[in-house]
């Protein structure tokens, strides 16, 4: 079937819905060759995947995961994903799970997906782990540790058992050089299913479709964001793509909320008080390096750009979760957490047995 398939893409039709379910049936399944997994996966990204295919593939794959069981008091919060699909090759350190941690303080219920790292050296489960933080939460706990603590990470081998028969391909396409559909999935999987998101991509153009399949996924509100880092002194030209909202250049954001609708925009972090910062001030290192640079934001010890970093996507997240009314009083409140000690105290109750 994924010949007949091959054949399709090769002539630039887009896939069907009914076609992406057997297409993900055949994916998933061990008896299917590796390199025809794969010969599929990089004719899908050589043609380019539509909105409605990104769509159905998540769809197709959310039905193969382990959910959790959520009480209906949890369902009732909003419940946030911050998160980047990584691939943007920057080396920044994990920007995006502070952040979780700090929303956490600040009262939203966060469902944190993730997985360890793949084009990073230390990825969320990787940095979450040298920080304390359980992440081997079985389905039970994960709703435990929602309900009671506000926050839970979901280690997406744990809850995406399919995907080991997808791993073979996925190696072979990274191999060849070649990026597949899995490359911008992994943010869409949450098995949580949470209700407001905020996604980073490492192209602007992926901004306006993943925040639309979101949308069609049934979430509430999102924001999918894309930074520019240019002309970064000291390091020669830089025209790079952060897939994270960037104090570094002009962001590219396409957002949706249930009572206002859709739009697409460009975000100048000019207007907030960022202190004078390039790449190389944002960089981290491996997983020990990482989790010591998010003890020391949290402990308010960290004040440059790192922690710039973490407040302008803290505002985004408040916003999308609906905590504060603009990026900018996010920000504000991002910083009332650090300076009162109380994401310092929610690490410690997180690492707390």
């Amino acid at each position: 079937m994924l010949d007949t398939l091959l054949e399709q893409l090769a002539s630039g039709r887009a896939l069907t819905g009914a076609q992406v379910d057997d297409a993900v049936e055949q994916l998933t399944d061990a008896t299917v060759p590796a390199a025809l997994k794969a010969d599929f996966l990089g004719r899908l990204a050589h043609k380019g995947e539509t909105t409605g295919e990104i769509t159905a593939f998540a769809r197709a794959l959310r039905e193969k995961s382990v959910r959790p069981l959520l009480d209906s008091g949890t369902r009732t919060r909003e419940i946030l994903d911050v998160c980047g699909t990584g691939g943007d090759q920057l080396g920044t350190f994990n920007i995006s799970t502070t952040v979780a941690i700090l929303c956490a303080a600040a009262g939203v219920t966060v469902a944190k997906h993730g997985n360890r790292a793949v084009t990073s050296r230390s990825g969320s489960a990787d940095v979450l782990e040298a920080l304390g933080v359980r992440i081997d939460l079985a389905p039970g706990e994960a709703a435990q540790w929602l309900r009671e603590r506000h926050f839970a990470f979901f280690f997406a081998p744990n809850f995406h058992p399919a995907f080991k028969h997808i791993a073979p391909a996925r190696k072979l396409c990274a191999a060849r050089g070649q990026r597949t559909i899995f490359n911008f999935l992994g943010p869409l999987l949450n098995p949580a299913q949470p209700s407001v998101q905020l996604i980073g991509v490492p192209q602007p153009a992926l901004c306006e479709p993943i925040a639309r399949v979101l949308q069609s996924l049934g979430v509430r509100r999102g924001m999918v964001v894309c930074g520019q880092v240019a002309g970064v002194a000291g390091e020669g030209p830089v025209e790079a793509s952060l897939d994270e909202l960037s104090t570094l250049g002009p962001n590219t954001v396409a957002e949706f909320y249930q009572e206002r609708g859709f739009a697409t925009s460009t975000f100048d972090p000019g207007q907030l008080p960022l202190q004078p910062a390039t790449l190389a001030d944002l960089r981290g290192g491996d997983a020990a390096a990482n989790a010591e640079i998010i003890r020391r934001i949290l402990r308010g010890e960290e004040r440059g750009p790192k922690r710039d970093a973490v407040l302008l996507n803290t505002g985004a997240a408040l916003l999308v979760a609906g905590h504060a009314r603009s990026i900018a009083e996010g920000w504000e409140r991002g910083l009332s957490i650090i300076e009162s000690g109380r994401g310092w105290q929610k690490l410690e109750a997180l690492t707390a047995r």
